[in-house]
């Protein structure tokens, strides 16, 4: 089934050089935050988006459109990430993308980030374990739905419904008990 949308490849230019540059404007910050909430360093989230957009490059024209542009993109960073992550991708927590260093110039990413940082609910999901987290950072911030998680994540799409479920439970009681300490009843 061909994603319907903006988003498909049919809508990209068919030589991977121009198709390249667009891919970078549409999607360059949307793969950095990506690879900066898996590494917590912006200089190796850097290096990992340029190599994500150079195997997009190298493999455009062998890209199907099966899933939309953005989903195979996201696909090929967390793919990127493991690579490069290695074991210790699964013993660090991932980091909120909105403490990225910030540069010395002003920019509406970087404005975006900082609203971020205020998020108490981004704050709260920092503390679940990292299935959880990858699934909800994925559907609420980049918008994927569960198929499209599935298909980036390599996961069958039942255990990403199941994660996501677990993780907005998992959120809950967390914000639930930061409100019972917060009042004064809790332990």
């Amino acid at each position: 089934m061909k994603p319907a949308g903006s988003n498909n490849k049919e809508n990209f230019p068919k030589d991977p050089s121009q198709a390249l540059e667009q891919l970078m404007e549409s999607f360059g910050s949307t793969i950095m935050r990506t690879a900066y909430f898996y590494t917590g360093d912006r200089h190796f989230a850097e290096d990992i988006s340029q190599e994500v957009f150079l195997r997009a490059y190298r493999n455009w024209n062998s890209f199907r459109g099966d899933s939309s542009v953005k989903t195979w993109l996201t696909t090929i960073a967390i793919n990127v990430c493991r690579d490069k992550m290695g074991v210790r991708m699964f013993t660090e927590q991932p980091t909120d993308p909105s403490k990225m260093e910030q540069g010395r110039t002003f920019n509406v990413e970087e404005e975006a980030l900082k609203r971020l940082q205020k998020s108490e609910i981004l704050r709260h999901m920092l503390r679940l374990p990292l299935p959880y987290q990858e699934a909800l950072y994925l559907y609420y911030y980049l918008d994927l739905d569960t198929r499209e998680i599935a298909k980036a994540t390599s996961s069958p799409e039942g255990t990403v419904r199941n994660r996501l479920y677990r993780a907005r439970e998992a959120l809950a009681r967390e914000m639930r008990k930061e409100e019972t300490t917060d009042d004064g009843h809790g332990a």
